[in-house]
Protein backbone atom coordinates (compact mmCIF):
# COMPACT_ATOMS: atom_id res chain seq x y z
CA UNK A 1 0.00 0.00 0.00
CA UNK A 2 1.53 3.47 -1.14
CA UNK A 3 1.60 6.48 1.51
CA UNK A 4 -0.64 9.67 0.92
CA UNK A 5 0.49 12.66 0.05
CA UNK A 6 -0.85 15.33 2.52
CA UNK A 7 -0.93 19.08 1.68
CA UNK A 8 1.49 20.99 4.14
CA UNK A 9 0.98 24.67 5.22
CA UNK A 10 3.38 26.89 6.31
CA UNK A 11 4.50 27.85 9.42
CA UNK A 12 2.29 30.72 10.54
CA UNK A 13 5.05 32.25 12.71
CA UNK A 14 6.39 33.27 9.48
CA UNK A 15 4.12 36.42 9.33
CA UNK A 16 7.55 38.26 7.73
CA UNK A 17 7.51 36.13 4.98
CA UNK A 18 6.79 38.13 1.43
CA UNK A 19 3.95 36.67 -0.37
CA UNK A 20 4.75 34.38 -3.17
CA UNK A 21 4.98 36.48 -6.32
CA UNK A 22 5.30 34.44 -10.38
CA UNK A 23 5.93 36.97 -12.97
CA UNK A 24 3.12 35.61 -15.29
CA UNK A 25 0.64 37.29 -17.86
CA UNK A 26 -1.14 40.82 -16.95
CA UNK A 27 -0.17 41.53 -13.43
CA UNK A 28 1.80 38.71 -11.67
CA UNK A 29 -0.83 36.23 -11.57
CA UNK A 30 -3.02 38.82 -10.06
CA UNK A 31 -7.08 38.55 -11.24
CA UNK A 32 -8.04 41.14 -13.64
CA UNK A 33 -10.49 42.50 -12.14
CA UNK A 34 -8.27 43.05 -8.77
CA UNK A 35 -5.71 44.58 -11.12
CA UNK A 36 -8.50 47.22 -12.29
CA UNK A 37 -9.01 48.19 -8.99
CA UNK A 38 -5.56 48.31 -8.31
CA UNK A 39 -5.03 50.71 -11.63
CA UNK A 40 -7.91 53.03 -10.63
CA UNK A 41 -6.61 53.09 -6.82
CA UNK A 42 -3.70 54.52 -8.70
CA UNK A 43 -5.18 56.96 -10.83
CA UNK A 44 -7.35 58.38 -7.47
CA UNK A 45 -3.64 58.66 -5.52
CA UNK A 46 -2.62 60.31 -8.53
CA UNK A 47 -4.96 62.88 -8.29
CA UNK A 48 -5.21 63.36 -4.66
CA UNK A 49 -1.61 63.18 -4.29
CA UNK A 50 0.05 64.74 -0.63
CA UNK A 51 2.49 68.09 -0.74
CA UNK A 52 5.39 65.62 0.11
CA UNK A 53 4.67 63.66 -3.55
CA UNK A 54 3.64 66.84 -5.74
CA UNK A 55 7.27 68.79 -4.57
CA UNK A 56 8.81 65.53 -5.33
CA UNK A 57 7.06 64.62 -8.61
CA UNK A 58 7.45 68.90 -9.93
CA UNK A 59 11.68 68.01 -9.53
CA UNK A 60 11.46 64.40 -11.34
CA UNK A 61 9.44 65.97 -14.30
CA UNK A 62 11.91 69.04 -14.41
CA UNK A 63 15.16 66.66 -14.28
CA UNK A 64 16.70 65.35 -17.16
CA UNK A 65 17.55 61.84 -16.10
CA UNK A 66 18.18 60.69 -19.40
CA UNK A 67 16.38 57.15 -20.06
CA UNK A 68 15.50 56.53 -16.65
CA UNK A 69 12.00 58.15 -16.23
CA UNK A 70 9.98 57.59 -12.80
CA UNK A 71 6.75 56.76 -13.07
CA UNK A 72 3.86 58.40 -10.21
CA UNK A 73 1.60 55.87 -8.56
CA UNK A 74 2.43 52.82 -10.39
CA UNK A 75 1.19 49.64 -10.09
CA UNK A 76 4.21 46.98 -9.98
CA UNK A 77 2.42 43.44 -8.76
CA UNK A 78 0.03 43.98 -6.55
CA UNK A 79 1.35 47.08 -4.88
CA UNK A 80 1.63 50.92 -5.35
CA UNK A 81 4.40 52.43 -4.85
CA UNK A 82 4.44 56.40 -5.70
CA UNK A 83 7.21 56.77 -8.06
CA UNK A 84 8.74 53.70 -9.86
CA UNK A 85 11.71 53.57 -12.73
CA UNK A 86 11.04 50.59 -14.57
CA UNK A 87 14.74 50.74 -16.25
CA UNK A 88 16.12 50.25 -12.87
CA UNK A 89 13.90 48.35 -11.49
CA UNK A 90 13.77 50.75 -8.60
CA UNK A 91 10.88 52.01 -6.48
CA UNK A 92 10.40 55.24 -4.20
CA UNK A 93 7.67 55.13 -1.42
CA UNK A 94 7.02 58.31 0.53
CA UNK A 95 6.85 57.48 4.23
CA UNK A 96 3.45 59.22 5.08
CA UNK A 97 3.03 60.17 9.05
CA UNK A 98 -0.80 58.28 8.93
CA UNK A 99 0.64 54.98 7.13
CA UNK A 100 0.73 51.33 7.79
CA UNK A 101 3.92 50.17 8.82
CA UNK A 102 3.47 46.47 8.92
CA UNK A 103 1.97 46.83 5.46
CA UNK A 104 4.75 48.65 3.95
CA UNK A 105 7.33 46.47 5.21
CA UNK A 106 5.69 43.50 3.84
CA UNK A 107 4.83 45.45 0.34
CA UNK A 108 8.82 45.89 0.28
CA UNK A 109 9.60 42.17 0.72
CA UNK A 110 7.53 41.25 -2.26
CA UNK A 111 9.29 44.20 -4.32
CA UNK A 112 12.75 42.78 -3.17
CA UNK A 113 12.05 39.33 -3.92
CA UNK A 114 11.36 39.81 -7.21
CA UNK A 115 14.51 41.96 -7.78
CA UNK A 116 13.28 45.67 -7.47
CA UNK A 117 15.17 47.81 -5.04
CA UNK A 118 12.61 49.94 -2.80
CA UNK A 119 13.91 53.44 -1.41
CA UNK A 120 11.97 55.17 1.32
CA UNK A 121 11.90 58.95 1.63
CA UNK A 122 9.77 60.01 4.87
CA UNK A 123 7.79 63.17 3.61
CA UNK A 124 8.80 65.46 6.04
CA UNK A 125 12.56 65.55 4.68
CA UNK A 126 11.24 65.85 0.87
CA UNK A 127 9.40 68.84 2.33
CA UNK A 128 12.75 70.43 4.44
CA UNK A 129 15.48 69.27 2.25
CA UNK A 130 15.02 68.64 -1.20
CA UNK A 131 18.24 69.11 -2.62
CA UNK A 132 18.98 66.22 0.26
CA UNK A 133 16.38 63.69 -1.01
CA UNK A 134 17.46 64.48 -4.73
CA UNK A 135 21.06 63.43 -3.91
CA UNK A 136 20.05 60.43 -2.25
CA UNK A 137 17.79 59.09 -5.11
CA UNK A 138 20.40 60.26 -7.61
CA UNK A 139 23.44 58.40 -5.23
CA UNK A 140 20.67 55.43 -5.18
CA UNK A 141 20.37 55.64 -9.21
CA UNK A 142 23.74 55.62 -9.89
CA UNK A 143 24.39 52.07 -7.19
CA UNK A 144 21.54 50.56 -8.95
CA UNK A 145 23.25 51.57 -12.33
CA UNK A 146 26.22 49.68 -11.06
CA UNK A 147 24.60 46.67 -10.03
CA UNK A 148 22.79 46.00 -13.29
CA UNK A 149 25.99 46.35 -14.90
CA UNK A 150 27.58 43.76 -12.62
CA UNK A 151 24.64 41.47 -13.26
CA UNK A 152 25.18 42.09 -16.97
CA UNK A 153 29.20 41.93 -16.81
CA UNK A 154 28.89 38.31 -14.68
CA UNK A 155 25.95 37.09 -16.77
CA UNK A 156 28.03 37.23 -20.21
CA UNK A 157 31.34 35.74 -18.18
CA UNK A 158 29.02 32.87 -17.12
CA UNK A 159 27.52 32.54 -20.84
CA UNK A 160 30.05 33.63 -23.59
CA UNK A 161 27.68 32.48 -26.49
CA UNK A 162 25.50 34.76 -26.41
CA UNK A 163 27.24 37.60 -25.94
CA UNK A 164 28.21 37.43 -29.74
CA UNK A 165 26.31 39.00 -32.14
CA UNK A 166 26.34 36.06 -35.13
CA UNK A 167 26.40 38.97 -38.10
CA UNK A 168 27.60 42.22 -37.50
CA UNK A 169 26.42 45.33 -38.62
CA UNK A 170 27.72 44.99 -42.39
CA UNK A 171 26.65 41.31 -42.63
CA UNK A 172 29.85 39.31 -42.60
CA UNK A 173 29.75 36.58 -40.35
CA UNK A 174 29.51 33.00 -41.62
CA UNK A 175 27.71 31.99 -44.38
CA UNK A 176 24.15 31.51 -44.27
CA UNK A 177 22.52 28.61 -45.04
CA UNK A 178 19.98 28.82 -48.55
CA UNK A 179 18.09 26.34 -50.48
CA UNK A 180 20.40 27.06 -53.46
CA UNK A 181 22.80 24.66 -51.60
Amino acid sequence: MTDKKTLKLPDPSDDDAPPAIKKKGRGWEISDKRLDALHDRAREMRRHSSEAHKALAAKFTGADLGRYTFTRHAVVGSAIVDFNCHNLGMAICIDEPDQNDVLAKRRDKSLETVGIRVMRIKAEDILNDMDAVLERVTAGMRMRIGDKRQARYEHNANNPRQTKPRYDRDGNGPARNTRDQ
